[in-house]
């Protein structure tokens, strides 16, 4: 804990595919205004973690066999979204791409970073979300049932 009794860490943010500009300025004001730096993660739906060591190493697959430049795509995409929101990743934030079950691969890197604080959007509206959370769960549901680190959600930000 820090003098002002906020926890030490940085922030994680988790991201996805369509991430609104509120998710990510909500959650880059809060790190400045606490002096953390802030992490922003996106878990990719194309590859699964097979294997998780207590010493952090990690094995992921992607469920796609064949290698190709287009593996890169998405998350490259995302960066240079969020680069147009904040600036160069460095000292501030940082972008992270994980593997595995969206809530379970975040709370890995908010266990691993010592993160003060999770950040998510809520959840979108419409039939397909709903088909979406109907079968693989709610990400901000499954974090706060956790209850290891606060998690912020916020509206309008999935």
């Amino acid at each position: 804990m820090t003098a002002g009794g906020w926890p030490d860490g940085p922030i994680v943010l988790g991201v996805g595919w369509r991430f609104s500009e509120r998710l990510v300025r909500t959650a880059a004001d809060l790190a400045d205004a606490l002096g953390r730096h802030l992490v922003c993660a996106f878990v990719d739906p194309a590859s699964y973690l097979t294997e998780w060591e207590p010493d952090g190493t990690r094995t992921a697959r992607s469920l796609d066999p064949t290698v190709n430049e287009e593996a890169d795509f998405p998350s490259g995409q995302m960066l240079l979204s969020l680069e147009i929101l904040l600036g160069q990743p460095g000292e501030r934030w940082s972008f992270r791409v994980l593997n595995g079950e969206v809530s379970q691969a975040l709370a890995r890197l908010a266990e691993s970073t010592g993160a003060s604080l999770l950040v998510v959007g809520a959840e979108r509206p419409g039939a397909l979300a709903w088909m979406d959370r109907l079968l693989e769960g709610s990400v901000s549901a499954s974090l706060l049932s956790r209850q290891e680190w606060p998690v912020l959600i916020v509206a309008g930000g999935g």
